[in-house]
């Protein structure tokens, strides 16, 4: 079943296209590596994605749906740049509070859980401006996968990750895409990006240069995409 369509998507900034035409499309329990340099357009296609931005020309379907309904925003989850936390907060108060906008029925068990599960338990009263990086970044993983996502979307997810964040991190995207889910995740980490995913589209300049599965020489060399298309 075909979980993400992305149909001929421009997008301009004036009269700069940040992205020219992309197109590809994902099964559901696929993991998308979405890979290219700094300015290919990685970020500006994952807000699109999000329902964060409109495209310039073409559309996005997720399940069937335009990504801009109000279904498919329930059904997404997202980890990027701006962690999407209130620093005014309390780390149980910020996933109390998602867990409701996203129309959990328990949404005070949803943060326990999470809370625990990311380990910030003992810190659940705190105010999330006093937090490390780490226990932010935790925080912010906690609130992307607590209402069970179908479609995930990140945007350089372990960038500054500690060890222990990695690891949580890893782990629960493994279970999202054992239960079904559909991920689509941008980094430069490639090593820990192509041991998870099962396809790549590579960006190059705003327009895609290569979208297929997910082959053992690219893991053995995650260079060689690079070096193939164009992209020294």
């Amino acid at each position: 079943m075909t979980a993400l369509a992305v149909e001929q998507v421009w997008k301009y900034y004036g009269d700069f296209p940040a992205l020219r035409g992309i197109s590809f499309e994902a099964e559901q329990g696929a993991c998308v590596a979405l890979l290219g340099r700094n300015g290919a357009g990685k970020t500006t296609l994952l807000r699109i994605l999000a329902g964060l931005s409109k495209p310039s020309k073409g559309a996005v379907r997720v399940l069937g749906r335009d990504c801009l309904s109000a279904e498919v925003r329930r059904a997404t989850g997202m980890l990027g740049h701006g962690i999407g936390i209130y620093d005014e907060l309390s780390a149980y108060e910020n996933l109390r509070l998602f867990a409701a906008l996203y129309g959990h029925k328990d949404a005070h068990r949803a943060a326990m859980e999470w809370l625990e599960r990311t380990g910030l338990e003992r810190v659940r009263d705190g105010l999330v401006r006093e937090f490390s990086r780490g226990m932010r970044q935790r925080l912010a993983v906690a609130r992307a996968f607590l209402h069970k996502p179908s479609l995930l979307l990140l945007d350089e997810p372990f960038t500054a990750l500690d060890d222990r964040a990695i690891a949580l991190l890893q782990g629960l995207l493994r279970e999202s895409l054992a239960s079904g889910a559909t991920i689509v995740m941008s980094t430069h980490q490639l090593r820990e990006a192509l041991e998870l995913a099962t396809h790549v589209a590579l960006i190059v300049k705003g327009r895609l240069a290569h979208s297929g599965e997910r082959t053992a020489e690219m893991l053995d060399d995650p260079g060689y995409l690079y070096r193939t298309y164009g992209e020294a």
